[in-house]
């Protein structure tokens, strides 16, 4: 059966972090985008991790979107070789078109625009305003804290566990794209791959 997939948008880092496992599985992160034949959906800049994922993308022959404001945009941070780059006025606006654009959200290791930005995904999916996959990258147990306070939140009643039943984790970057494409199938507990 082929996947529902189309485009997948990867949140991560506008810096490389301090671990060369980041920068490792950002490149496999683009090889299974393209293993899959997967357009990349991003922030369109050409810095960090965000650089990495969509030029491993490009130099495979795949599609990249990026969106990105103007304010970052004149900045000179925007990617120019993009197969497309959209230009938005806010930081909200970036947010929706992403998320219009794509299928499945998958956040790498990243700071506080990159919680933000599955936070809020999460929150829509709660919301019912959208019923799309979203996975957490965990690469040696960067989200391990945010998935202990998101159980937190659940068992303190202030959720409930069907909130995350969106939600995928793994250590394996197309091992959390399968199970984004086989939603919605239930929570992968755990860690696929």
């Amino acid at each position: 059966m082929p996947s529902p997939l189309r485009r997948v948008c990867v949140f991560c880092g506008s810096n490389l972090g301090d671990r060369p496992a980041y920068e490792q599985a950002a490149r496999a992160m683009g090889r299974s985008l393209l293993e899959r034949d997967l357009e990349l959906v991003f922030g369109g800049g050409h810095v960090g991790l965000m650089g990495v994922v969509a030029d491993t993308v490009l130099e495979g022959g795949g599609r990249v979107i990026g969106v990105i404001p103007r304010a970052l945009e004149e900045r000179e941070l925007a990617h120019r070789g993009l197969t497309e780059l959209r230009v938005v006025s806010s930081m909200h606006e970036r947010k929706a078109m992403m998320e219009n654009l794509s299928d499945a959200f998958i956040a790498m290791p990243g700071g506080i625009g990159t919680f933000e930005e599955i936070l809020e995904i999460l929150t829509w999916s709660q919301l019912e305003i959208h019923p799309k996959p979203s996975g957490l990258l965990n690469v040696e147990g960067y989200y391990d804290t945010l998935i202990a306070l998101l159980d937190q939140a659940i068992d303190g009643g202030f959720m409930p566990a069907s909130s995350l039943d969106s939600l995928y984790s793994g250590t394996d970057s197309g091992a959390l794209l399968e199970a984004c494409a086989v939603h919605p199938a239930g929570r992968a507990s755990g860690a696929p791959g």
